[in-house]
Formats: C-alpha cells, sequence, structure tokens
C-alpha cells in the first residue's frame, strides 16, 4: 500500500467501505436495519472494488452482519483469503418507521422531524428509533475493538453502510452532530481511510473521502481521491490508538 508522506510508518489504517448498491439504493428508499441483497451492480460494485482493496493487504476484515454489507465482504475475503468477523454494531441506522419509505415520503410525513434530524438534532431518534450519537458510540466501540487487534503498520478493513461510516467518522473526530453534515456521504462500494497518527497525543488522519480507484469500475460523481485533512486529537473517550 502507497504509504501517506503525513502518516509514521508504523500507523496502523482503518478503511470504511461502504456496502454495493441494492434495489432499494436504486429506488431511493430508506433501507436502515432492514436486510436487503445487493443487487446485480452491487456485486459487481464489490468484487471490482475488492480487486482495488486487495492490494492494500488487509490484515483484518469486520463487516456489519446485513446481507447487503457481508456480501461487499466476502467479495474481499475471497481475494485474500481471510475470513470476516461479523458485528452487529456495525449495522446501520435503525430507523424505525422510517425504513423502507422513499426520502420524499418521508419528508412529507415526518417534515418536523426529518428536518431537525438531518439537522443534526442529537435528540431526534430516525423513524422513532435511534438518534446520531447512538450509532456513532457504537460504531467507535466496534472499530475501537478491532483495531486493538492489529498490529502496527497493518490495515483494518470495516464494511458497513453510508449513514453508520458518517457516525463513525464524527465520532473519531469528535465532531458535534449538528457539523457531521461536514462530512460528505460515501457512495455504494466507495470508502473513506483513516491512518493513525502515532505520537503520545494520539489521534488520526483523514486521508481519502469517498474513494474509488478509477480502475475498480465503482467511480460515481463525487467521487474523490486523496482528499486530504487531518482530524482532532480524539478525546480519551474516543482514543482508539
Amino acid at each position: 500500500m502507497t504509504r501517506n508522506p503525513h502518516t509514521h510508518p508504523a500507523a496502523r489504517r482503518i478503511i470504511f467501505w461502504r456496502h454495493g448498491r441494492t434495489e432499494w439504493n436504486r429506488a431511493g428508499l430508506f433501507q436502515g436495519q432492514e436486510d436487503i441483497d445487493l443487487d446485480d451492480t452491487g456485486r459487481e460494485q464489490a468484487a471490482r472494488a475488492a480487486e482495488v482493496l486487495v492490494t492494500r493487504q488487509p490484515s483484518m476484515i469486520i463487516s456489519s452482519d446485513l446481507r447487503r454489507a457481508a456480501d461487499t465482504a466476502a467479495a474481499l475475503a475471497g481475494l485474500s483469503s481471510m475470513a470476516v468477523s461479523y458485528d452487529v454494531r456495525l449495522r446501520e441506522t435503525d430507523a424505525g418507521e422510517w425504513q423502507g419509505l422513499s426520502f420524499a415520503a418521508i419528508d412529507e410525513q415526518f417534515a418536523d422531524d426529518n428536518a431537525a434530524w438531518r439537522g443534526g438534532d442529537p435528540e431526534v431518534r430516525a423513524g422513532g428509533a435511534e438518534n446520531r450519537l447512538e450509532v456513532g458510540q457504537r460504531m467507535l466501540a466496534a472499530v475501537t475493538d478491532a483495531v486493538a487487534r492489529i498490529a502496527p503498520a497493518e490495515t483494518l478493513v470495516v464494511v458497513s453502510h453510508g449513514g453508520a461510516i458518517r457516525a463513525a467518522l464524527a465520532a473519531l473526530m469528535g465532531l458535534p452532530p449538528e457539523r457531521w453534515g461536514a462530512l460528505a456521504g460515501l457512495s455504494n462500494c466507495h470508502w473513506s481511510e483513516v491512518h493513525e497518527v502515532v505520537g503520545r497525543s494520539g489521534g488520526a488522519l483523514l486521508v481519502a473521502v469517498d474513494r474509488a480507484q478509477r480502475r475498480s469500475g465503482v467511480a460515481s460523481r463525487g467521487a474523490t481521491g486523496g482528499l486530504r485533512r487531518p482530524i482532532g486529537r480524539f478525546g480519551e473517550a474516543a482514543r482508539i490508538y
């Protein structure tokens, strides 16, 4: 794997990889924790992205147990001859009664709650179920546990969902919920990459956001490669390195 010049040679790396496309993604429906399969496009995306990610020499693959994530992870596991560890904490936001609805229908039927939730109100529960902070906390806990099991300079691949990955990155950065909108959502089968900052202060460097190598065949509008920005020092509750 090509090293970012701003990271230490012993830095551990986390690749947050969103699952491939599903029929509900194509139709614009809120999936939440509904267990929806990849569609044909999603399976092709996963296979092509896995060809790129296997070159990163992952040391561990962890995944949401929902089929769309698990089957995406399986594409990489098959190329790397690694087992996948499944963790329910990596599931998408539980969106309660919003699940299965179009985003337009959610806005029409739950206008106030939807506006508040999208605006980052930490008290609002998506569809009456989870709020943003709860998603970020469980994602951070799952990643913390996994990172503790890899050695310096190794790479962890986390296969999860768009909203859950945004929550994880926000938790790592210590962003308040009202600022989560600063993090662009991941396209299907794209990934974001975080490198450890080695030193007494702890921390991480976000080195790629919504990334898909052109040769993977999964690039889509809005993808970027190599966007680099340092992220804040972890607080004690959020420090994972």
